[in-house]
């Protein structure tokens, strides 16, 4: 156990990472000013940040195209207070302890710009709402 004083700890998991996890991520970063501690990662990993994700977060002043896919371990679950699963299905472990939750939200694979704004857009609203959760 981590002590009460630490920040709060966040993982984000969808398939591929390289949409919805990646973008989440960046929001709880950008908006959680070092207040929480951010993963993500991937049930089957991309090879790349999609281009459409990288575009749609630069819209809102948020640069992602550094960021790579990462394979979800099971040391980053253990590492993680809270594990939010974006349509990774079963793939993601489950341990005591931890509190889970399940975003529905569309996947931004192979969409244009256009769908993509309304799914970056939704979830910066549940980052916004997690973080005043979180750092309450």
């Amino acid at each position: 156990m981590k002590p009460p004083s630490s920040r709060p700890s966040v993982l984000f998991v969808c398939v591929h990472n390289a949409g919805r996890s990646q973008m989440a991520a960046a929001f709880l970063t950008h908006l959680g000013d070092g207040r929480v501690e951010v993963r993500s990662a991937g049930s089957a990993p991309a090879d790349a940040v999609n281009p459409a994700v990288v575009e749609a977060m630069a819209e809102v002043g948020i640069d992602v195209s550094a960021e790579t896919p990462k394979v979800l371990t099971v040391e980053a679950v253990q590492a993680s207070e809270v594990v939010i699963t974006m349509g990774c299905g079963d793939a993601c472990p489950v341990f005591p302890g931890k509190r889970y939750l399940d975003w529905k939200l569309d996947d931004p694979a192979a969409q244009g710009l256009e769908a993509i704004r309304p799914i970056r857009d939704q979830i910066e609203a549940r980052i916004r709402g997690l973080l005043g959760e979180l750092t309450a």
